[in-house]
């Protein structure tokens, strides 16, 4: 009892720290007096995820983040993962959370567009933030707040899952020489970077991640971007396609771990103080854990991989494509005007002093 009260206090502690400075959610505030404990009695979640069982960083990440809860709750949160197609397919967990066929979930923000054209942007921006700005602006700039609010239309309540860090711009069987290479060219893109390359020429297509290597080894795609070197060499598509570009697209995607809101709220808040805890936890490990794993792939790309950079004409396309989508989003959608808002916002905010520092110190440092 003395050990599961000592981490009940230092996981509410902690979440006080957070709620207050980073969420900025009342309901997982600790200051009022009233505080609904968990005394003992044992809660168990359903999550499904929209990746393999057990898949590097992404899925083992969620995997941590449950044995979390169970080691700070004292045994009392169990969070069971099913990964993707056991409880639910990889691309459905969003509506199935919704209707309260599961608990919660974790997968990528922008694979849910279709439902809202905000979520793109609460997923990651092409040409955009990068992963610490974005979650500078979700905690601090308002970015939570209106998310939050839009998702709370699906009875859904998410937390940050996870960032990724910059990705890398995909594997392509053939040289992109410049926009015209684009043309027709089926590619496996989500979000915001899939629309602006179909303004571009291409053909995006959304695809989980099982289905991508079969895909673009028979050729029903021609180019796919995923994440970066660890996870894409794991997939083999080093095996595939043989030129590797540089990234624009995503530059600090944010995953999810989302609860289905009635249920996240009678949730005590002990529990929800814990699930918290955890998912800061969670973030601040992937991020590490995918640079540190991108490094040493990087390094170890197998000798027939060529690293390209797309060309001048294309991304000074894709810069007004973007612009353009902006355009005509805000008109279509008064929720896609006031996120981007607020994201245009921490970013004029934020640029200046990024310049002055991390942008300056990394051309002395190079």
């Amino acid at each position: 009892m003395k050990r599961r009260d000592f981490l009940t206090t230092t996981a509410l502690s902690a979440t006080a720290i957070i709620s207050t400075g980073c969420h900025r959610a009342k309901e997982n505030s600790i200051n009022d007096k009233n505080i609904n404990i968990n005394r003992g009695k044992k809660v168990t979640l359903k999550l499904a995820t929209s990746w393999p069982a057990h898949f590097p960083i992404m899925g083992t990440g969620v995997d941590n983040f449950a044995k979390r809860c169970l080691e700070l709750s004292g045994g009392t949160l169990e969070i069971k993962v099913f990964p993707k197609n056991i409880l639910v397919p990889a691309l459905q967990v969003f509506d199935s959370c919704s209707a309260a066929q599961i608990d919660a979930f974790h997968s990528g923000v922008y694979y849910w567009k279709g439902k809202n054209p905000a979520f793109s942007i609460f997923g990651g921006m092409p040409l955009g933030l990068t992963s610490e700005e974005m979650l500078t602006w979700l905690k601090f700039g308002g970015g939570y707040e209106l998310w939050r609010e839009m998702y709370a239309k699906f009875n859904l309540y998410p937390l940050i899952g996870g960032t990724t860090g910059p990705q890398m711009g995909g594997w392509f069987k053939k040289e992109i020489k410049s926009l015209a290479d684009l043309k027709g060219l089926k590619m496996r893109i989500p979000g915001l970077g899939g629309e602006v390359m179909k303004r571009l020429g291409a053909n995006p297509v959304l695809l989980p991640a099982g289905e991508i290597y079969t895909a673009l080894e028979r050729g029903t795609i021609d180019a796919t971007e995923w994440v970066g070197p660890a996870l894409d060499t794991m997939m083999g598509f080093d095996k595939v396609a043989n030129y590797y570009y540089t990234g624009w697209h995503e530059p600090g995607s944010i995953l999810e771990i989302t609860f289905n809101k009635a249920r996240w709220e009678k949730l005590s808040d002990e529990h929800r103080a814990i699930i918290t805890s955890a998912s800061e936890e969670m973030t601040g490990n992937m991020l590490q854990e995918f640079r540190y794993e991108n490094a040493k792939a990087f390094k170890n790309l197998p000798s027939n991989v060529e690293i390209k950079t797309f060309p001048k004409d294309m991304m000074n396309a894709a810069k007004i494509a973007l612009k353009e989508i902006w355009k005509d989003k805000s008109k279509k959608s008064e929720d896609f005007k006031r996120a981007l808002k607020s994201y245009r916002a921490f970013y004029d905010l934020n640029k200046p002093y990024d310049d002055i520092s991390t942008k300056n110190f990394l051309e002395i440092r190079s």
